[in-house]
């Protein structure tokens, strides 16, 4: 069946989208893609392939996850989502531990926020959520990214906790794509209540990225939103 799959990924390469992929998800030295390898391929049929061999064993997605190839990563997350969803509480809870055993591998952006909340976030839905906060206090900036995107699934349930807590934690880090992933739960927290984003905004405001605060407030009425920006809240 691996085999199959890797077939079917190789058939479906695109040379010229993979030049322009490439690029986007920085992966030239010292970049944090540094040397992230591309086929080129859509999102939307990386899925459709990942659907079809759903029943890929575990043996065969460790070998896509440990590829160079950024797709056959993906492509053997999304089948670790899917087999996540048909699992009973035991299957979840392998999966879950297996995902955190390769978080080497989920080492690009799209990786963590396609995946993270799918698995991390749902297996620890009912229970205690301390693994987030170990994920939050890593030195590597995709387990840091993992703590706050899984943090999505409670969101939407009106559940900001924990996605608080650790926006707090991750407000000083220096990396852009966490100042981005923040932002961007904060401006989820929003859209489900302003006030909770607001109460949270006027504690650490002017102390927060750039990127982060705009992010953040970037469904706001324009007049408050420049106020945030020039800080005059």
């Amino acid at each position: 069946m691996l085999q199959e799959l890797i077939k079917k990924l190789q058939e479906a390469r695109n040379p010229q989208q993979a030049v322009i992929l490439q690029r986007f998800f920085k992966t030239g030295v010292g970049e944090y893609g540094e040397g992230d390898k591309f086929l080129g391929i859509k999102v939307p049929i990386q899925k459709e392939i990942a659907k079809k061999y759903s029943g890929l064993n575990i043996a065969g997605i460790q070998k896509l996850l440990d590829s160079k190839i950024h797709e056959y990563r993906l492509v053997g997350l999304l089948i670790l989502v899917n087999k996540f969803k048909h699992s009973d509480e035991n299957g979840k809870g392998d999966i879950f531990n297996f995902y955190l055993k390769n978080t080497k591998n989920i080492n690009n952006w799209d990786l963590v926020d396609l995946t993270s909340h799918k698995i991390v976030g749902e297996f620890l839905k009912d229970k205690k959520r301390d693994k987030l906060y170990e994920l939050a206090e890593s030195k590597d900036l995709w387990e840091k990214r993992i703590s706050i995107i899984s943090c999505f699934v409670y969101i939407k349930d009106h559940d900001f906790k924990d996605a608080l807590r650790i926006s707090e934690i991750l407000l000083n880090d220096k990396h852009d794509l966490i100042h981005k992933a923040v932002g961007w739960m904060l401006r989820e927290i929003g859209k489900k209540d302003q006030q909770v984003l607001e109460d949270f905004l006027k504690k650490h405001y002017k102390n927060m990225p750039r990127t982060m605060l705009r992010y953040a407030i970037e469904r706001f009425r324009e007049d408050l939103r420049k106020k945030y920006l020039k800080g005059e809240v």
